[in-house]
């Protein structure tokens, strides 16, 4: 039995199923918290992914942006002398400020629309956004995508080690992105989320600006969703529009939501896991088994137990029930 062999398969699994566990976080937000029906999360993860390559390798058309040199060739800036692959960090602040940006924008035309109008809007934007990287070659190379994305810390720690710091730096990010959801969710400000997703009509007539309160948590959402991307980005190290199709970047996503349990962050991350884990498991099963159609009819047939046995998901929302008598 090849022992190294398994670990390194086990820290790319944990690796790409913290990734995914990021964008349920920020779908959490979206969902989870505050009602917001977005399936446009496709248009994030792109954003997100594509931000920090074009900021950190060398763009496709290098006479385009002659006066600026990305990456490895911007050797005026004096941090790159330093031990620490900054460009990275980087990439990740400059994906979620992007993405947050875009989401101000969508959300303030879109938010004013309700459920299934909303969720059109967001799946046409996220499909606005994927034809763009497709078609406009300029940009991003069209579709033979991006590739050559740098590691972390690449040329520091040896190809045979590498899973295990990026692991390292997936979970940390993870771990932060949950509890500071985790402390803003448990906030007045979160208190208002929940409100405004249990009743709107109510929220507002209680004086809540309900429009600004969804515009934040949109933005924060994509902003989660961004910094995911640029973590695949720097996973996967090469992109192309395929990337993002509908179902491997938004309904996989849906799915670990809905099966982990939407309104706890927790719930999500479970969820990430054990979809994550079904899609992957899949691929050592024999014959028509290993299939990946049969990867979403197993995936769907675990939502659908998920919703028979617990309608709110393994690690659903725990709900306060007020009673008389109580304080």
């Amino acid at each position: 039995m090849d022992v190294s062999g398994i670990l390194s398969y086990l820290a790319g699994f944990v690796i790409m199923a913290g990734i995914y566990a990021v964008f349920a976080l920020g779908l959490n937000v979206h969902w989870g918290f505050t009602g917001l029906f977005n399936i446009g999360i496709a248009g994030f993860f792109a954003l997100g992914a594509y931000t920090t390559a074009l900021l950190t390798t060398q763009p496709p058309d290098p006479q385009l942006f002659e006066d600026f040199k990305f990456g490895g060739n911007w050797s005026g800036l004096p941090f790159l002398d330093l031990g620490v692959d900054l460009w990275f960090f980087l990439g990740l602040g400059a994906a979620a400020a992007v993405c947050g940006i875009i989401a101000l924008l969508i959300g303030y035309v879109t938010l004013r629309l309700r459920d299934d109008y909303l969720a059109i809007a967001t799946l046409g934007i996220a499909e606005t956004v994927r034809l763009l990287f497709l078609n406009e070659k300029w940009l991003a190379n069209g579709s033979k995508g991006l590739y050559r994305i740098p590691k972390f810390l690449g040329e520091w720690v040896s190809p045979e080690h590498y899973d295990y710091l990026y692991l390292v730096v997936v979970l940390v990010i993870l771990v932060l992105l949950s509890l500071a959801v985790e402390r803003a969710v448990k906030s007045p400000w979160g208190r208002v989320l929940r409100a405004i997703r249990e009743d709107e009509v109510a929220a507002e007539a209680s004086g809540k600006d309900v429009f600004t309160f969804k515009l934040q948590a949109f933005i924060l959402g994509a902003v989660i969703m961004g910094v995911g991307g640029a973590l695949f980005a720097h996973n996967v190290r090469f992109l192309s529009p395929l990337t993002f199709d509908p179902l491997l970047a938004t309904f996989i996503i849906w799915a670990m939501l809905m099966v982990g349990g939407a309104g706890n962050n927790l719930g999500a991350i479970l969820g990430a896991f054990i979809v994550w884990g079904i899609w992957t498991g899949t691929q050592f099963l024999p014959g028509v088994f290993s299939d990946p159609n049969f990867r979403f009819f197993m995936i769907g047939v675990l939502i659908v137990a998920v919703i028979l046995v617990r309608p709110g998901g393994i690690l659903g929302e725990e709900r306060r029930v007020a009673r008389a008598g109580d304080t």
